[in-house]
């Protein structure tokens, strides 16, 4: 099973950047797609970003733009970039390791973090 240790949640005026950190364990990192979800109380958690087994790259309408994501196989870790961040962005954040299924998908992954909070201020 993949551990996954998430880190560079904070705080963050409207407008401002912050990257997020995911490290995960295992030789065969390279062989996992990685997604990342979003989560709000009282909500489902959402798909935000995705990194495909195969080097495609998939992003929510909502972040589309202002978020990159990346894969440094080398480090075991995946990244998350986000620019021009809004208020409505804030939630828990979470990173996820599958090895199959619809990337935008929950029931895909059977890893995942312990999520890192993100609160943008307007």
């Amino acid at each position: 099973q993949v551990q996954l240790v998430e880190s560079g949640g904070g705080l963050v005026q409207a407008g401002g950047s912050l990257r997020l950190s995911c490290a995960a364990s295992g030789r065969t990192f390279s062989s996992y797609g990685m997604g990342w979800f979003r989560q709000v109380p009282g909500k489902e958690r959402e798909f935000v970003a995705a990194i495909s087994w195969n080097g495609g790259f998939y992003y929510a309408d909502s972040v589309k733009g202002r978020f990159t994501a990346s894969r440094d196989n080398a480090k075991n870790t995946v990244y998350l970039q986000m620019n021009s961040l809004k208020p409505e962005d804030t939630a828990i954040y979470y990173c996820a390791a599958g090895r199959s299924g619809p990337y935008y998908s929950t029931e895909t992954y059977n890893s995942w973090g312990q999520g890192t909070q993100v609160t943008v201020s307007s």
